[in-house]
């Protein structure tokens, strides 16, 4: 796997209760959201966020020094809430249950969040030099779960299947669980994320298990 090294970047805030802190970015992280969608992150003002989280630009200071930091929090909270669902199953259980759960998990991770997962892939190129490695260095690490879990199965004999193959199938689920936010408006059209989330597990189980390379 490759290895970014960033460390998490911090975030200044002149207000010292952490809970506050908190309930104020959760709330300029959805007002921020909807205007990235809308109007990209370059278009939208300071004024704007705070106007959409319900405070005033004065209060939003408190809380963030620039406009990228609110674009670097909206990065940090989906990662964060992704590696939180699926730290709930047992990455060590090598299982093809415990594979198909953790696949579930993530794919309804970004259909609670697919605002922010479509402005992070927009917008995630107008961080700063020192953020962005870490923001990378976070998928990578998402990334890095699910080979643990498909590696756990290996070991486990429940799968057969070389190392580079193991990294590629983690990628591959990675991208799968994007796409449901990427093409929402045509998918959404004919399936649910029940559907999708069924119908994707099948596609790389029965790619797992079905395909023989050429020799």
């Amino acid at each position: 796997m490759i290895t970014l090294h960033a460390g998490k970047r911090k975030v200044h805030a002149s207000v010292k209760d952490e809970q506050l802190i908190e309930k104020r970015r959760s709330e300029m992280i959805k007002g921020a959201v909807h205007l990235f969608k809308q109007k990209g992150f370059h278009r939208t003002t300071t004024r704007e966020i705070a106007k959409a989280a319900g405070f005033s630009i004065g209060t939003l200071y408190e809380y963030i020094r620039t406009k990228e930091d609110v674009l670097y929090l909206v990065c940090d909270s989906i990662y964060d809430q992704v590696k939180d669902r699926l730290q709930r199953i047992d990455l060590e259980a090598g299982t093809l249950e415990s594979l198909k759960l953790g696949i579930g998990y993530y794919f309804k991770v970004v259909d609670d969040m697919q605002d922010e997962v479509l402005v992070m892939y927009q917008e995630a190129k107008s961080l700063s030099k020192d953020a962005l490695p870490y923001v990378l260095k976070k998928e990578m690490d998402m990334v890095g779960m699910f080979e643990r879990l498909i590696r756990r199965c290996v070991e486990n004999g429940e799968l057969e299947m070389e190392e580079r193959k193991i990294h590629m199938l983690a990628q591959d689920i990675f991208v799968q669980g994007q796409m449901w936010g990427f093409r929402r408006w045509a998918l959404q059209k004919e399936f649910s994320i029940d559907d999708y989330i069924d119908l994707q597990t099948d596609l790389l189980f029965s790619g797992i298990n079905g395909y023989k390379a050429k020799q």
